[in-house]
């Protein structure tokens, strides 16, 4: 039973695909370098002028480079 959990948690992780579009401030949250603060700006940033285009434009959010968006882009390909 512990192995199928196990992998069962695994698969969800793997095909868990974070759309910065609709990331909620708990989902921001889980990507490392993005406190409180910083998910709000970017649902705030997001509420005023839409849907990112990419993620090169969170660079637009205060405190917001390209270490993050580096993060970001790793999640997304995993």
């Amino acid at each position: 039973m512990k192995k199928i959990t196990a992998l069962l948690f695994a698969f969800a992780i793997s095909a868990f695909a974070f759309d910065i579009n609709t990331a909620t401030k708990a989902e921001w949250l889980q990507i490392k370098g993005i406190g409180e603060k910083k998910a709000e700006r970017i649902i705030t940033y997001r509420k005023e002028h839409g849907k990112f285009k990419s993620v090169e434009e969170l660079k637009n959010v205060k405190g917001i480079g390209d270490k993050i968006i580096e993060i970001i882009k790793q999640q997304n390909d995993s």
